[in-house]
């Protein structure tokens, strides 16, 4: 379901939060979306531009689901399945993202927010990056985009990853494009970290279909029904970026990045702009969701995995609940350890059993209090490579992140059948009945 058409559902049944007052785009409408987080939030009027803004359209797990045509279950194996079927995208002439084209750019007339105070200045957080690696082909994934003046950013590109690699092949100057206003499909599967050489964009056509079109000034291809395109090219001036919230709520520092200069920008007529709230559920799901699959892969080679949880209490990046059904007496610390694999970032991971409930916090903790005994079922791995976004990590510029990782195996163990490990359950009534 296009982003467009999301909205206009949302907005019959009712579940579209309206704000038609005009808001400044400078902290407030961030505020506005922050106390409604968990809903789709529309802007009719932001101050400084004639471009409404909307927001918060995966800020649940049930949100995405909806938008996929699945149930909040299915998840997990829906992506599974993305990653591991992947469908190359059909190219076609022409786009509603090319309705309108502009061959001479300002980006200050796009309704682009500060989010929080301490701001390194105005940013997009939605923009879906679009480059073609000289070696392996398309590649699409975020980038942040600081606003410079009317037709530059300041991007943060990471190092050693898709954009930088290909930045590096070709020079230090590389064409590049911007979506803004897309699928859930398309968000997830730039958020998903594929194996080198493999195309987000067919990873989202599996999921629902996604067709492209060709850009206009630049050999790139992008989604025909995303709402605005930013056409440009990477090049070798450098400016400070930053500070900016990052997905543990604290700021990340200011770094010399990469300017890119936009050419041209294309867009439906009477465009949505979509932005994305940092730090917060949007911003959490999307990095963290597409992790799942690939800690489940790996856990599912050691072990029988049923389900696993990037849960939000761990920024969504730094700890999983992974859900196994035992059938050996190693089977919880082999799932640490395949869980490890299977999301480099990860810090800490608990294992439980079938009867846990993984979206329910207390119910992973009575796991924990009622199975565990830590000198007989953690795992503890000092020296490991980390996420640069934890700040207790020892973190050295221009090195990886270096931090110890832990394992709670909270299983039941394995030669204790007795019940003292099971929770007894109340008959099932029809309080009806007796009111």
């Amino acid at each position: 379901m296009s982003f467009r058409d999301f909205l206009t559902k949302l907005n019959k049944e009712g579940r579209l939060r309206r704000v038609s007052k005009e808001v400044s785009p400078v902290y407030d409408a961030a505020s506005i979306m922050s106390e409604l987080d968990g809903s789709a939030v529309y802007f009719d009027r932001i101050a400084g531009s004639k471009i409404p803004v909307a927001g918060g359209f995966c800020s649940s797990r049930g949100l995405i689901a909806e938008s996929l045509g699945i149930r909040r279950e299915e998840i997990l194996f829906t992506l599974a399945n993305a990653i591991e079927n992947r469908k190359d995208p059909a190219v076609v002439e022409g786009g509603f993202c090319q309705e309108i084209i502009e061959k001479d750019p300002d980006l200050t007339r796009l309704p682009i927010f500060k989010f929080v105070e301490g701001d390194g200045g105005k940013y997009i957080t939605s923009a879906i990056a679009v480059i073609k690696d000289p070696a392996l082909g398309r590649n699409a994934c975020f980038h942040r985009l600081m606003l410079l003046d009317k037709r530059r950013f300041a991007a943060r590109i990471v190092e050693n990853r898709g954009t930088d690699m290909a930045l590096k092949k070709a020079g230090g100057e590389l064409d590049i494009a911007f979506c803004i206003g897309n699928t859930n499909a398309v968000l997830l599967a730039a958020s998903t970290s594929l194996k080198s050489g493999q195309d987000e964009f067919s990873m989202a056509n599996a999921l629902e279909k996604t067709e492209l079109v060709k850009c206009k000034t630049v050999d790139l291809e992008v989604p025909k029904d995303c709402e605005i395109v930013l056409e440009g090219r990477i090049t070798k001036e450098m400016r400070a970026e930053g500070p900016f919230l990052d997905i543990t709520g604290t700021q990340d520092k200011v770094r010399e990045q990469p300017v890119i200069e936009i050419k041209c920008i294309t867009h439906r007529k009477n465009p949505i702009f979509q932005t994305l709230l940092p730090g917060k559920w949007e911003h959490r799901l999307l990095m963290g969701m597409p992790k799942e699959p690939t800690i489940y892969n790996e856990v599912s080679q050691v072990c029988s995995c049923t389900n696993v949880n990037v849960t939000p209490g761990g920024c969504s990046w730094l700890h999983a609940v992974v859900q196994i059904k035992k059938a050996h007496a190693d089977d919880g610390k082999k799932a640490i350890e395949a869980a490890f694999r299977g999301h480099g970032s990860l810090k800490h991971c608990v294992v439980v059993d079938e009867d846990i409930d993984i979206y329910d916090p207390n119910d992973v903790e009575w796991a924990i209090s009622t199975r565990f005994q830590a000198d007989k079922n953690a795992v503890i791995q000092p020296g490991q490579p980390g996420s640069s976004l934890d700040p207790s990590a020892d973190l050295c510029e221009g090195k990886k992140a270096v931090t110890c990782k832990g394992g709670i195996d909270a299983t039941i163990p394995f030669d204790k059948k007795d019940k003292k490990f099971h929770r007894g359950e109340y008959k099932k009534v029809n309080v009806k009945d007796y009111l």
